[in-house]
């Protein structure tokens, strides 16, 4: 189909309700169904197409891959929470921390065992950190924005074996895809991040802070000034603190998901050809390997945890109620592929590269991404939500204008990173201001004065990194 201006109606719509609602299903529902309206032109017909986008988009083989990701990913983090694995190793460390300063070197140290996943690492790290802030007179702002600094930024610029990756990785792929860019989405993805500049450097002033003694902000509310909220997680936190902490369980399934998926990528590459390690895993299906990786995983784990005589209806109870946690998300990816499919067919690409591409300066397109899509990803709070929305956008301005690639997805991916970092509605936000019995918007505020600075580096970072390029 030609495209008309038409084919911008369904990112229209989703970018200002995401905004207005705070929630981004609601938009994606809404620019599904109007773009379906303008291919059909009729409300029956309209609806079938919608609902045909959803159904192509489950039955599509590498869409699949992904989803199965996703939720294995979830349940194995839910049987390694029931079996006390990294309740175990982070109550071993912590009685041997003695100073203000081990104890928030701790929280960095932790990451190698604790990556999968920022609700992961914030639903075991946080109590633990709350318990001994009292023992050292830590300003529990700080605290938790040394957890929070030290869990997303990371997680996003970490290429394999986190529940980012496949999503990360599916969302460039559909972008490539819709332009007819035939190039390894993984490999895009890889190239892409050394240009997430925002987790860069919002890492950067993370380790400063902790290493040189910061102090970020006025000292503490005095108490009785922050509020407490006791029902938010309350049933997983009581649940969690019935588990009888084991290492042993979170360090064997981590050896052997870390293992098995550099094997994969492998097997995967030298299968499709390859010769030497790295052209392997350049060659390897990513998605594919990871999804071999966590299956091979979840049952070797799954023996490991019946020999250990764990109970084997708790642990198949929590295999669900772990991947039940990522269904909302698996969700989300259905209908931006749903979404994009939409668009695509509407002649969105056509549009973009016969309008914008012709007055927008390549130089200044990753600026632009990352400068839209962070104001869009404050006010929702989704990283996943935004990099859905705009990777299209991004990869389909970068084709048009001859703009670095690698760069402009980058920028997609920082604006997200800013934006759950940074937002009052982020998840990490909420769950590590109810961990740590602070208000949540006395929390954001704070942070936000700190990711605001590393936002603004980035930005020129986007504007000038091409220019010295070119």
């Amino acid at each position: 189909m030609e495209g008309t201006w038409w084919s911008l109606l369904p990112f229209l719509l989703i970018i200002p309700l995401a905004i207005w609602l705070k929630e981004i299903l609601p938009g994606l529902i809404a620019g599904l169904l109007v773009g379906a309206f303008c291919l059909e032109r009729s409300l029956v017909g309209g609806i079938e197409r919608a609902l045909s986008a959803i159904v192509h988009s489950l039955s599509d083989v590498e869409h699949m891959k992904v989803a199965a990701f996703l939720y294995l990913f979830g349940s194995l983090v839910g049987m390694m929470q029931i079996t006390g694995g990294i309740k175990g190793f982070v109550e071993k460390l912590s009685g041997r921390i003695r100073t203000k300063r081990r104890l928030l070197l701790f929280v960095w140290l932790t990451v190698p065992v604790t990556f999968f996943m920022p609700m992961f690492r914030i639903m075991l790290l946080g109590p633990v950190m709350k318990a001994v802030l009292r023992q050292f007179r830590i300003d529990r702002r700080r605290m938790a924005y040394i957890i929070d600094v030290s869990t997303e930024p990371i997680i996003v610029l970490l290429p394999a074996a986190t529940a980012f990756v496949g999503f990360m990785t599916s969302v460039v792929a559909a972008a490539l895809a819709q332009n007819d860019i035939h190039e390894p989405a993984y490999g895009v993805f890889l190239r892409s991040l050394p240009y997430n500049l925002f987790a860069i450097i919002a890492l950067i002033i993370g380790l400063l802070t902790t290493m040189l003694n910061i102090r970020i902000g006025k000292p503490r509310a005095k108490k009785g000034e922050e509020k407490t909220n006791e029902l938010h997680g309350l049933g997983l936190r009581k649940e969690l603190s019935l588990v009888t902490g084991e290492p042993l369980h979170l360090f064997v399934p981590l050896a052997l998901l870390l293992g098995l998926t550099f094997a994969f990528f492998a097997y995967d590459g030298r299968r499709r050809g390859a010769h030497g390690w790295l052209e392997a895993f350049s060659q390897a299906d990513a998605t594919w390997a990871m999804l071999l990786a966590l299956f091979v995983t979840l049952l070797l784990s799954m023996g490991f945890y019946v020999w250990r005589r764990q109970s084997l209806s708790e642990l198949i109870y929590h295999f669900f109620a772990g991947g039940n946690e990522l269904m909302a998300p698996i969700g989300m990816l259905v209908l931006v592929w749903a979404v994009s499919a939409v668009a695509g067919e509407l002649g969105f690409t056509a549009y973009v590269t016969s309008t914008f591409g012709t007055w927008l300066p390549g130089t200044f397109v990753p600026a632009a991404v990352f400068l839209a899509g962070s104001f869009l990803a404050y006010f929702i709070g989704s990283s996943w939500g935004t990099w859905g929305i705009f990777m299209p956008l991004g990869v389909t301005l970068a084709h048009a204008t001859g703009a670095p690639l690698e760069m402009t997805v980058g920028a997609v991916f920082a604006s997200g990173t800013f934006g759950a970092f940074a937002s009052p509605l982020g998840d990490t936000t909420i769950t590590t201001a109810a961990i740590m019995d602070m208000d949540l918007m006395n929390y954001a505020k704070y942070k936000l004065r700190i990711s605001l600075i590393g936002a603004g580096l980035s930005l020129a970072g986007y504007v000038l990194l091409p220019l010295w390029a070119g």
